[in-house]
């Protein structure tokens, strides 16, 4: 297993049933490096770099266009990249249709990773979306309300009631993040695929992350009483 990340981080991809209690587990994905940007909306308080958030602003955009205009509406596929790591989640009619979507998005400029969680069976309803939809939101206010670690942390991506969690956490907030996720009602298992990094680090990133963006009234001036 190669390793492509700084030396104290490492990805993680752990399958956890709802209720189930599991170790983190180091995850290895194939790397393919391109080129390439497009337009995103940089959010506050994010521990990736702006740089990254672009690029997987644009990673999404071309990965969706190359699955539709290879697969149509033949399947169900979201892509979600995060730190230039790609989830396929979602429904294929074929085991094959499965593999040759992970290839696609492997070929996309700028993809260091892939996480093929396609599922071979019938395409989701409408109902089961809004449903998935529904849970997605639920997460993420009770990581709100939970406080342990910042919402904007950790992205959410629920599809047939399968929670996603992706971000760049500490252990600490990895296990509060899925502690959240797996004892929302209707959440049937919780998947990680987090990069891990350490406390140090971690407030290493918050503060990078403050200084390139700053809330909104604070990036200069002085106000009166």
């Amino acid at each position: 297993m190669n390793n492509q990340t700084a030396p104290n981080r490492r990805r993680v991809l752990l399958g956890l049933a709802a209720g189930a209690s599991l170790p983190l587990v180091q995850g290895c994905a194939p790397l393919l490096v391109g080129s390439g940007a497009a337009g995103a909306v940089i959010a506050y308080n994010d521990r990736r770099t702006s740089g990254a958030m672009v690029e997987d602003e644009g990673i999404e955009w071309r990965t969706r266009r190359r699955l539709r205009e290879r697969f149509g509406n033949a399947v169900n596929i979201s892509v979600t990249s995060y730190n230039r790591v790609v989830l396929l989640t979602g429904q294929v009619p074929y085991a094959n249709l499965r593999d040759e979507a992970g290839q696609i998005a492997s070929q996309v400029e700028n993809v260091q990773g892939i996480v093929n969680e396609l599922q071979v069976t019938g395409l989701s309803t409408l109902s089961e979306r809004s449903n998935d939809a529904m849970l997605t939101s639920m997460v993420k206010a009770r990581l709100v309300d939970d406080q342990r670690v910042a919402a904007n942390h950790v992205k959410v991506v629920t599809e047939m009631n399968v929670v996603y969690l992706m971000g760049i956490v500490t252990q600490a907030e990895a296990e509060a993040a899925t502690e959240v996720a797996r004892t929302t009602r209707g959440v049937q298992k919780v998947v990680r695929v987090f990069e891990i990094v350490s406390e140090e680090e971690a407030r290493k990133l918050d503060a990078a992350a403050a200084s390139q963006n700053p809330p909104s009234g604070e990036s200069g001036g002085t106000t009166g009483n």
